[in-house]
């Protein structure tokens, strides 16, 4: 009987399946091609956590883009003459870095979509040739039988010439992505712009409010820099335009370089850093932190006042400070019931939405 070349068999891929189908015909026991491309694929493993799919990607960068258009909007209109340019820069490297991160995250993603892509290709492959090694097996017992060209063969005939053309078709389907993408992003953006366009403007509303306590009261504004040492500034400044002596309770020695007079912010920060070391035990419980470096903050640094300096103040000078809010709330602090001494007042505006850097204290001065 004459034997037939395996590699008459290899040159016609739809022979070697005609093949595999026809000896499974004959012996069930030996897997066909068909057979072995099913049994030698791996089994699909489910991750425990599902990553993040396309819309899933795109739907967040999309939220992101909103939630930063209406951030830096409303930056942008709480900033004055002053900060404008510091707040604009800011705006545009927050603007920058999400672009950069989100088009980290969209190559991430387009890569893993492409590795699993060639991942199942190199399963097919594979697949493919442990099938030829089964049918290679099988030759000996069919060496008797005729080989005919299938259909199989002028099929995949076909497909070796479209897949020509395929390459052109990626790169068409990836540039209508990208298009598709940009005017996606375009939207995007100007939908977070027209809604941060209609949000109100809690800068100006403060400030109505504010204008409507002040008539109220007999008060007008004196505007103190936004510096670190409002606080400290609207007090001197109150009390010099009452004629109110700076000097405090307490014996205070204002270190300054220079021969220059102390600044008058700088002998309200020293006076109430007086107090609160004279009186620790007030003072200790509301700390977050050591009492000496919480001292050395109040006299050597711009370190913001509050509720405590407030209060120190007010008991070092003897006197009374009111601070308006715009909703017309007044938070009346005292230094204490003493009888025989009349207490003067003085009066500050505390504002949290007017200045680019938050909360801010403002000097309101009597209208004679």
């Amino acid at each position: 009987m004459k034997r037939h070349d395996p590699q008459d068999v290899h040159s016609h891929p739809g022979s070697a399946l005609q093949f595999s189908v026809r000896t499974s015909l004959s012996n069930p026991n030996i897997p066909t091609r068909q057979d072995t491309r099913h049994t030698l694929l791996p089994p699909i493993a489910m991750a425990d956590d599902a990553p993040e799919t396309l819309e899933a990607l795109q739907s967040r960068h999309r939220k992101e883009q909103r939630d930063l258009i209406s951030r830096t909007t409303q930056k942008k209109k709480q900033a004055t003459k002053k900060t404008r340019k510091g707040v604009n820069d800011e705006c545009e490297r927050l603007e920058h870095e999400l672009k950069e991160r989100q088009a980290r995250e969209t190559d991430a993603h387009s890569g893993e979509a492409a590795g699993q892509e060639e991942e199942v290709h190199d399963d097919e492959e594979s697949g493919e040739g442990n099938a030829g090694q089964n049918s290679e097996g099988v030759e000996d017992a069919v060496g008797s039988l005729t080989v005919s060209p299938s259909k199989d063969t002028d099929r995949s005939q076909a497909d070796g010439e479209g897949s020509s053309s395929g390459g052109k078709k990626k790169v068409n389907r990836a540039k209508a992505r990208l298009a598709r993408r940009a005017a996606e992003q375009s939207a995007i953006a100007a939908q977070a712009a027209e809604e941060a366009a209609n949000m109100p403007d809690l800068r100006e509303q403060e400030r109505a409010r504010m204008d409507t306590q002040l008539s109220r009261h007999n008060l007008k504004l004196h505007e103190i820099r936004a510096d670190g040492h409002c606080l400290y500034a609207a007090v001197a400044d109150q009390m010099q335009t009452r004629d109110l002596d700076l000097t405090p309770r307490v014996s205070v020695k204002v270190i300054e370089n220079g021969s220059a007079e102390p600044q008058d912010y700088k002998k309200a920060r020293y006076a109430a850093a007086a107090w609160i070391e004279a009186h620790a035990d007030d003072f200790t419980g509301f700390m977050e932190e050591p009492l000496p470096e919480y001292l050395a903050k109040i006299r050597e640094t711009g370190e913001w006042g509050g509720h405590m300096e407030l209060m120190a103040l007010a008991k070092t000078y003897g006197v009374v400070i009111n601070v308006l809010h715009g909703d017309g709330r007044v938070d009346k602090i005292a230094p204490g019931e003493e009888e025989g001494q009349t207490q003067s007042e003085i009066w500050l505006g505390y504002y949290r939405h007017s200045h680019g850097l938050g909360e801010h204290y403002n000097s309101l001065r009597k209208i004679p």
